[in-house]
Formats: structure tokens, C-alpha cells, sequence
């Protein structure tokens, strides 16, 4: 379960500075309301994944080490 700052008090921070948790849970909430969203919730979405594929933290993900698998989970 994903603990943090909601939405709206995300929207007046910049993307770079939202924490890695916070980009993968609303990322991931995003996708599952993609076919409903408007044009600001498409832009919003597209913000979001481009501050993902940006960061170092999300790279590399397919390769399993000894702290992490090959998949994210989201609690």
C-alpha cells in the first residue's frame, strides 16, 4: 500500500523532485485508468513516464541482483 503525499499535493511539486515510490504508484494507478483519462490526465501520464525513463532508479530492471528481482512490487 503506498504511503505519501496524494495527487494534489504532487502537482505543485516538479516531477524531478517526486520520490521514486511516488512515480512508480501513480504511474501505475495511470495505467489503470488510461481509457478515461483527458487530455490533462494523458499529459500528466506522459510527464510521469518520461521523469521515469529519465532516472538511473528504473533502469537495469530486467537484470535480477542480490537486493532486487526482476520485477517492481508495489505494497
Amino acid at each position: 500500500m503506498y504511503v505519501g503525499r496524494d495527487l494534489m499535493a504532487l502537482t505543485m511539486v516538479p516531477k524531478s523532485e517526486w520520490t521514486v515510490d511516488e512515480l512508480a504508484h501513480f504511474n501505475h494507478c495511470f495505467q489503470q485508468i488510461t481509457p478515461y483519462l483527458n487530455s490533462q490526465g494523458v499529459s500528466l501520464r506522459n510527464e510521469i513516464v518520461e521523469e521515469i525513463e529519465s532516472r538511473d532508479d528504473f533502469r537495469h530492471r530486467d537484470e535480477a541482483d542480490w537486493q532486487n528481482g526482476t520485477q517492481v512490487n508495489f505494497d
